[in-house]
């Protein structure tokens, strides 16, 4: 495997991270007036991504980082081309981010409602951009930029419902549930024709394997839900963004942008070289860090604790 190889193989993994860990971040976001029907239940809800919200946002940081070093043509091609929408990303996640961290250090009704609508816009609108970018990227169509968005928030929405079903109880957790089986009528149709699409248009065996178990996933993750397997149901939505993100960057290879390939848009071989070296001191680190911080909080939450910082 060359460096050019091993880097794009690196930056498809640290996106994969990023939509699996921030999706229950967005859906979450997305569902919690949905969940809650008081503050009790709106600070249950929150409680959830409280402690994690942030660290998830480091894979997005480092896989940004990573395409800068390794692929700079890749970071400004993609930016340039895509600079409004990014635009409305990052606002998204500013928005999100204060809402967040506000919500815990305001009292008035006024002032929480405003964190709750940053909260929820930033969550809704970060997914679906993110979804629209990379199917406008693949065909540059306005139904696939579209399908795209559709898919990658429904697919958010699912994973937030049963990531809040895996750590409540009581009434919110069984609205999760419920939202999560509604959510599912959305991202199981969206998936099919978004997956179905990339394989037969770069006829790749393994992408149509990556296409079926991320279907598959979907399907087995709300059998489990409606069987209350929680635990089960979210590791099978999160194989099915992982899939999902697989079949995509396998049809991004080997020309990530149009007219530009991964060769064109690479670093030059000594700076791939201490990268190399950098990302196999960093990277086990970072995932180390982040296992033992959602095995802290690994606990369900109650109306009675669910009012946990932020951080």
């Amino acid at each position: 495997m060359t460096l050019t190889t091993f880097w794009f193989t690196v930056i498809a993994f640290l996106w994969t991270g990023y939509f699996v860990l921030e999706g229950f971040d967005f859906g979450v976001g997305a569902l919690m007036p949905l969940l809650s029907r008081n503050e009790a239940d709106r600070k249950q809800v929150i409680g959830t991504i409280g402690p994690v919200w942030d660290g998830n946002e480091v894979w997005l940081i480092t896989a940004v980082g990573a395409m800068f070093a390794a692929f700079p043509a890749w970071y400004s091609g993609l930016l340039s081309s895509f600079y409004l929408p990014l635009f409305l990303i990052v606002a998204g996640l500013i928005v999100r981010g204060v809402g967040l961290e506000w919500r815990g250090k305001v009292s008035s009704r006024r002032e929480l409602a405003l964190c709750d609508a940053g909260i929820v816009t930033g969550s809704v609108l970060t997914a679906f951009l993110w979804g629209a970018i990379f199917g406008n990227l693949l065909y540059g169509t306005a139904f696939a930029t579209i399908l795209g968005g559709a898919l990658s928030l429904t697919l958010a929405v699912l994973h937030g419902a049963v990531f809040v079903a895996l750590k409540t109880t009581g009434p919110v957790r069984a609205r999760a549930r419920m939202a999560a089986l509604l959510a599912s009528v959305g991202a199981v149709p969206a998936a099919i024709a978004a997956l179905s699409a990339i394989p037969a248009d770069h006829g790749s065996a393994w992408m149509w394997a990556a296409a079926l178990v991320a279907v598959s996933a979907l399907a087995a993750g709300v059998a489990l839900v409606w069987r209350r397997r929680e635990g089960m149901a979210f590791t099978a939505t999160a194989t099915a963004i992982a899939a999902t993100t697989a079949a995509l960057f396998g049809a991004l290879w080997p020309a990530p942008l149009p007219g530009l390939t991964v060769a064109e848009a690479a670093s030059a071989p000594y700076t791939l070289t201490v990268l190399t070296w950098i990302g196999l001191i960093a990277l086990p680190g970072v995932i180390a860090y982040q296992s033992w911080t959602y095995w802290v909080f690994r606990k369900r939450l109650t109306s009675a604790v669910s009012d946990i910082s932020v951080h």
